[in-house]
């Protein structure tokens, strides 16, 4: 089963990330005491990487600025929109996380080797406490109320 393995944070905007045992994640914000978390905060709350793109680069935990490293889940297969169950926490895929500038700080031609390996972007859908070690695991969208699916035309003739 799959699991966290690490959890980090960024006390401040471009310092090295902190790493942590548990984190309180707030819902559509991010961690709790993360410089990049605001309310709000979009389609970029939490980032996922996972250990075996990190081994396979060379790199260790928290070098590339995740919040979550994964362990066992292929974290650059997952589908937008997919959900996930990590800890108390519900977070849903939002978007591919682009390399950035900030990785040839790491290693000159890092940027350029982690294109379609960078990770993750995902939504906190529901708050709660993550720790290292828990399971983090596929699950499936909640369904929609049914005055939504009756506005969609789901159930249009």
């Amino acid at each position: 089963m799959a699991k966290i393995l690490h959890i980090f944070r960024a006390p401040k905007k471009r310092l090295p990330m902190e790493e942590l045992e548990e984190v309180r994640v707030v819902t559509n914000v991010g961690l709790e005491g993360c410089a990049h978390a605001r309310v709000g905060g979009g389609l970029r709350q939490v980032l996922l990487v996972d250990r075996e793109t990190l081994d396979a680069m060379d790199l260790r935990p928290g070098s590339v600025r995740e919040n979550i490293t994964t362990d066992g889940i292929d974290v650059n297969s997952l589908a937008i929109k997919q959900e996930l169950r990590a800890g108390e926490v519900r977070l849903q895929v939002s978007e591919i996380c682009h390399p950035c500038d900030q990785l040839k700080k790491i290693r000159p031609g890092l940027r350029r080797e982690m294109r379609g390996r960078r990770g993750m972007l995902c939504r906190v859908l529901k708050g709660g406490a993550i720790r290292r070690g828990d399971t983090i695991e596929k699950v499936s969208p909640r369904p929609l109320p049914f005055a939504e699916v009756s506005r969609s035309g789901l159930f249009a003739k």
